[in-house]
């Protein structure tokens, strides 16, 4: 969500993300994420597989590679218009590319921001502060009344007590 309101399609980070941020999972999370993971694949290969097939680093490492096999026709273009000294395929040679280093470098980046969880550039605040609400201070967003209450909620049940 861009800070005039406006959805943006192009984020990889969910909206509420963007305000609240990121933060990773802790190693007991992780082992527990992996259970989790292990027993589906055991229970249900099918739906592991295509839940795989679902996640957007798989959807992006494709991109990459076919960026990769366009570089290497618009390097063919390339020679093929010098060989047979037709500037005109040459340059669109290049441009390709070009064009698909470009692609191949920013679906790398989304690739690797979604799993290192950092946040895009377009989606962080840039230091602007939320604004407060009439009669309510401004970290006091609507909603976060609601986090609160279910960080005390995670709190009491790893403490052991409802």
């Amino acid at each position: 969500m861009s800070p005039g309101g406006q959805a943006n399609a192009s984020e990889s980070v969910p909206a509420w993300a963007a305000w609240e941020g990121i933060m990773p999972l802790s190693e007991h999370e992780q082992r527990q994420l992996e259970q989790i993971e292990q027993e589906l694949r055991a229970s249900d290969p099918r739906f592991a597989d295509a839940v795989q097939a679902a996640d957007p680093r798989v959807h992006y490492k494709r991109r990459v590679t076919a960026a990769a096999l366009g570089f290497l026709a618009g390097v063919g273009l390339l020679l093929a218009g010098v060989v047979i000294k037709i500037i005109l395929i040459a340059v669109a040679g290049f441009a390709v590319m070009l064009a698909c280093s470009l692609w191949a470098v920013t679906s790398y980046q989304r690739m690797t921001g979604i799993t290192t969880g950092r946040v895009p550039a377009q989606a962080r605040t840039s230091g602007m502060k939320p604004r407060a609400a009439k009669g309510r201070p401004a970290g006091n967003q609507a909603g976060s009344g609601m986090m609160v209450r279910l960080e005390e909620r995670w709190r009491r049940r790893q403490a052991g007590g409802r």
